[in-house]
């Protein structure tokens, strides 16, 4: 096919890339070198467009919220090494009662800031027992049947209404200490001494 035959303008396309041919487009291999260089210049084009995020492709999908547990229930079998340490260093320490986000046990990927004892720290994370100003001695049976445990601790800096406080002694807690919200206060060395030899008596630590 030779000159005169590909004379008018025609309109290719590549999966909808259009192909601008040559006018006087002839057989020579000139010719079929300027013809190439069309079609790969569509697809190039092609390739552009249809990338993810682009005006004219696809978008990436919106993304999801994390909902992802920052700390739960403890789930190892390895033993607690409670040690009393608490230091005004502005870093959470054994014998501390520290602010943190606790996740819910019936919902781990929901939670609230709650005051949590801490019995030791593990690298980057903690471990601990959280506190409540709930009177549990009203439905201490109740709790029982449920394999709730709970221990007087007495008042402390961490509740600013200066309520009496329970531990729960069952639930260990393995925090991240980058949740840390704030430093409520320290148990004394007696109070933490007798939470840490319940929790360890009921957990065989």
């Amino acid at each position: 096919m030779r000159g005169t035959a590909w004379a008018a303008a025609v309109a290719w396309q590549v999966r909808g890339a259009p192909v601008a041919v040559p006018r006087a487009l002839g057989s020579s291999a000139v010719d079929r070198r300027l013809l190439a260089a069309a079609v790969l210049g569509a697809a190039r084009r092609l390739l552009t467009t249809s990338r993810p995020g682009s005006a004219s492709g696809r978008t990436r999908p919106a993304r999801q919220r994390d909902t992802t547990p920052r700390g739960g229930d403890d789930g190892t079998t390895g033993a607690v090494r409670p040690s009393y340490a608490p230091s005004p260093d502005g870093l959470p320490d054994p014998g501390e009662v520290v602010w943190t986000w606790v996740p819910y046990e019936d919902d781990p990927a929901q939670g609230k800031d709650r005051p949590v004892l801490v019995l030791a720290v593990e690298g980057p994370t903690l471990v601990g027992l959280m506190l409540t100003s709930k009177d549990h001695d009203r439905d201490a049976a109740d709790e029982a049947r449920h394999g709730r445990r709970w221990m007087d601790v007495g008042t402390g800096g961490w509740d600013a209404q200066r309520r009496p406080s329970e531990v729960r002694l069952d639930r260990v807690l393995r925090l991240s200490a980058r949740d840390v919200r704030r430093e409520g206060a320290a148990l004394d060395r007696a109070r933490y001494d007798a939470v840490a030899t319940a929790a360890s008596r009921l957990h065989g630590w």
